[in-house]
């Protein structure tokens, strides 16, 4: 089947991969650069940013950071950090009119870090909720539930638009997508449930939905012991049974072949049969998958 048309969020500027680590220890920005236009020229329609530690040790070098990509790419940027401080000085630098005028996008809110949405009197976003937990009694608690991943997406979807004056196009739900070999609590079916209650829901038609698909297969070898691309197969299987639901923004890497897959595909039957198993035996299926 085609290419689902996802809007893509690149994500590769992130020291989670070793690669942009190193430009980051060696501050090279020429790198950086590379790395940016890369992505653009892959099909990205937004450049997550995200410098990890050395934003809190170097205040300045996202800035440097944002200014060097924006100098040779026009597309929008997404600012990734929970703290208001340095999600500030990202807005503050950023320069609507070299990405084509649309709004950053500042990843994330959750109702835990609701001060945040504070932040668009410094200049209007679109922003990333994160529907993973909630805070009850004061205090922020993980989702266990689709009806609560639900419930959170909607009170705060709901909360943007009647008291910040947010458009529902504005608003992205992540749901927080987790490893499957190590999710022996049934959190990767939770988001997937959690996904079609939110796409059913009348109320909250015209909001969107993303998650960081490459998360899926942390942990795992990239292909299985027959050479198969067992982790792109495994992402693909989730978009298969969420993009119908409205799923249409993925935080991921650009270049990555995304596509829907046949009813009949193997990767798309195991995938179900795993994401109903908990515990131990979740492990063996993913074990299993791995060696077949």
């Amino acid at each position: 089947m085609t290419n689902p048309n996802l809007t893509i969020i690149g994500e590769r500027i992130n020291p989670g991969f070793r690669s942009t680590q190193a430009l980051f220890d060696n501050e090279d920005i020429k790198g950086i650069q590379e790395l940016a236009v890369r992505q653009k020229d892959a099909g990205a329609s937004y450049l997550n940013v995200n410098v990890g530690q050395k934003t809190m040790d170097q205040p300045e070098f996202i800035v440097e950071v944002i200014k060097a990509i924006q100098a040779v790419v026009d597309i929008p940027l997404s600012f990734d950090s929970p703290s208001a401080a340095i999600q500030e000085s990202c807005l503050k630098v950023y320069d609507k009119e070299k990405a084509g005028g649309k709004k950053p996008i500042l990843n994330s809110v959750a109702e835990s870090r609701w001060e945040l949405v504070e932040l668009n009197k410094i200049q209007p976003f679109k922003v990333i909720l994160m529907a993973s937990e909630r805070v009850e009694d004061g205090v922020s608690k993980a989702n266990k539930f689709s009806k609560e991943v639900a419930g959170v997406a909607k009170r705060m979807s709901q909360k943007l638009v009647q008291e910040y004056g947010f458009e529902l196009d504005d608003i992205i739900i992540d749901v927080s997508i987790s490893a499957i070999a190590a999710d022996m609590e049934g959190l990767t079916k939770m988001a997937i449930e959690g996904i079609k209650l939110i796409g059913l829901d009348p109320e909250l038609k015209g909001v969107h939905m993303s998650g960081g698909l490459s998360n899926l297969g942390q942990q795992l070898p990239a292909k299985g012991t027959n050479g198969q691309p067992l982790k792109l197969q495994l992402e693909n299987a989730f978009l298969t049974l969420v993009v119908p639901f409205g799923f249409d923004w993925v935080l991921g890497t650009p270049w990555r072949e995304y596509r829907l897959l046949p009813e009949d595909d193997y990767f798309l039957q195991q995938f179900k049969e795993i994401i109903e198993l908990k515990g131990m035996d979740a492990m063996r299926g993913v074990l299993g998958l791995y060696r077949n």
